[in-house]
């Protein structure tokens, strides 16, 4: 029973779960049969979505059960290709992908200029599908969002169910030129959309806010009569905005909204009706782009905010005193109406570098240490990491670890890493891999028999319960199938209403869409904490997603590579 959120339901034809490779040999077991008639249409809903339903970014698209083929399964893992194989060798063929971002957090930010000359091909709609052939019924490789671009040829490679006919895109795939993509780089949706990419040299990709105050979405700026009139005790409450404190004020994280530059007073910018910092294409009147298949009223208000809704933000500027955020799905949003949100500073180690086994976080907050006849020794940093002697000693029948200065920690309140104390057979193999405790809340990033990154994470908050009923994390073996920079994530369940767009770094495993991805909202990391995926901190997320397989390609947002990514193995 996934429960972090997701854009699409689980089909009932694969039934739960999905093949579990023997620990051993690292082999999947064959489901081929199954595969070929139904696997790949009702696992790449799963794939698509994540622990429950979302609107679709796309549009009123085609559903995907009903545009995929047979051969594309996503989510149901099997034998790693033998080397020196027809499979490996294609798998291998080409150039690898920059990994722009490493384990210590150390980036190379994308370029935001074209350098490259010859025709290109851009996006401009949310999600732009890369298939696999010049064939819309081939298999989809991934997607661009709106404003990516690549270079492409000078002519179709075909118009199988396209119009405007497929063209290439780099590293792989091809794209059909049309309403949802252009080789018109002066198209005005691409024009205002190409400067506002995601940032992987940041923690998180976008600005992120939390609805605290709905409001009215615009679709363009107001002047200060339309404002008072959409709004009309905008003026009373922006001062009551101004004079409160703590987090519902304007003296709270306002530098979120510049990417922590030092921002404008904002009493200062609303009593001189400040403008800076506009867009070019919002100037004048200016609408936002559309980069939705379904049109737009020519409106100013285009919709209302709703309650427990997090915004995704690409960038900010200053409209006659106001701040407004243009929002990744072009939407404008006064962010004197959201809460800004930082994203925990946590993040985990580098085994070999930063700290050596054995070693321990401290899981909980209110953590203490004792000494060796068990009299309190005094508080524990909720995560801090320990190191530790190896020795151990029971307290009241409770284990404790010794710390180097002596002192001892309950292993409730804190998780020992170790290394594995049996290697798996796709470790033993040289595969990258995923090891994650529920008991103890961590994780562990292996390249082959080497253990590399430990942190922190957040549970289904059910912890050990079955993930049939409850909101517990589902154990067993996967393999990451689909991978988005952002997705947008929402519960429609009665009295647990929400949406979270673009939460970042989402990484599905399973076939019910269980996943890895970023947690913007919450800083418990160490508890179980969420609804059934596996909730990171932003910056592990960030690594940690950068670090696995499948690699999402420069300038994509998301990419699927059945039964080949990065080994999960999540157990109690």
């Amino acid at each position: 029973m996934a429960m972090c959120g997701s854009e699409a339901q689980w089909s009932p034809r694969l039934g739960r779960g999905g093949p579990r490779p023997d620990p051993q040999t690292g082999k999947f077991e064959s489901r081929s049969r199954l595969l070929g008639r139904t696997g790949g249409a009702a696992l790449l809903i799963a794939a698509l979505g994540a622990c429950e339903r979302s609107p679709s970014e796309g549009g009123t698209e085609v559903p995907e059960a009903e545009q995929q083929p047979t051969d594309g399964a996503v989510g149901l893992a099997r034998a790693t290709p033998a080397p020196g194989s027809v499979e490996e060798g294609e798998r291998r063929a080409g150039p690898p992908e920059p990994r722009h971002v490493r384990l210590d957090g150390s980036s190379e930010p994308l370029a935001v200029n074209h350098v490259s000359t010859g025709p290109r091909v851009y996006a401009k709609n949310l999600r732009v599908w890369v298939h696999e052939r010049p064939d819309g019924s081939s298999r989809r490789l991934g997607y661009l969002r709106v404003g990516a671009s690549s270079p492409t040829s000078e002519s179709a490679a075909g118009f199988a169910g396209c119009q405007g006919g497929w063209y290439p895109v780099e590293p792989a795939g091809y794209v059909c030129v049309g309403r949802q993509a252009t080789l018109d780089g002066t198209d005005p949706v691409v024009r205002a959309m190409e400067t506002f990419r995601p940032r992987p040299e940041e923690k998180l990709p976008y600005l992120y806010g939390t609805v605290r105050n709905p409001g009215p979405v615009f679709q363009r700026l107001p002047g200060i009569e339309e404002l008072r009139e959409a709004e009309p005790d905008v003026d009373r409450r922006m001062l009551e905005w101004l004079d409160a404190g703590g987090e519902i004020g304007a003296s709270y994280a306002q530098d979120v909204w510049t990417w922590g530059e030092p921002p404008e007073d904002p009493r200062g910018a609303w009593t001189a009706k400040l403008t800076r910092g506009v867009p070019d294409f919002l100037q004048n009147h200016g609408m936002v782009p559309n980069p939705h298949l379904s049109p737009r009223p020519p409106t100013l208000v285009l919709d209302r905010m709703r309650p427990k809704v997090g915004y995704a933000i690409l960038d900010t500027f200053l409209h006659e005193g106001r701040r407004y955020g243009l929002t990744t799905h072009a939407e404008l949003v006064p962010t004197d109406r959201l809460r800004p949100i930082r994203g925990s500073d946590f993040r985990g180690v580098r085994i070999g570098e930063d700290v050596e086994f054995p070693f321990a976080f401290v899981r909980h907050p209110e953590a203490k240490f004792v000494d060796a006849s068990g009299a309190d020794a005094g508080a524990a940093t909720y995560r801090d990491v320990l190191r530790l002697t190896g020795k151990q000693k029971f307290f009241g029948k409770v284990l404790h670890y010794e710390v180097k200065d002596g002192r001892y920690i309950s292993d409730r309140h804190a998780s020992r890493l170790d290394p594995a104390k049996k290697m798996p057979g796709w470790a033993n193999a040289g595969e990258k891999w995923i090891d994650i405790n529920i008991t103890k809340q961590t994780l562990m990033l292996y390249e082959g028999t080497t253990p590399v990154y430990a942190t922190l994470v957040s549970t289904g908050e059910a912890g050990l319960a079955s993930a049939e009923t409850t909101t517990a994390t589902r154990r067993g073996i996967f393999r990451i199938h689909t991978k988005h920079i952002t997705a947008t994530m929402a519960s429609n369940e009665s009295g647990e209403e929400f949406e979270l767009r673009d939460v970042p770094y989402v990484q599905y495993f399973e076939s019910e869409g269980y996943a890895l991805h970023g947690a913007y909202w919450h800083d418990r990391f160490g508890m179980p904490k969420s609804r059934g995926c596996i909730n990171l901190s932003p910056e592990d997320a960030r690594r940690v997603f950068h670090w696995t397989d499948p690699q999402v390609p420069t300038g994509w947002h998301g990419a699927l590579l059945p039964l080949r990514g990065t080994v999960v193995f999540i157990h109690p």
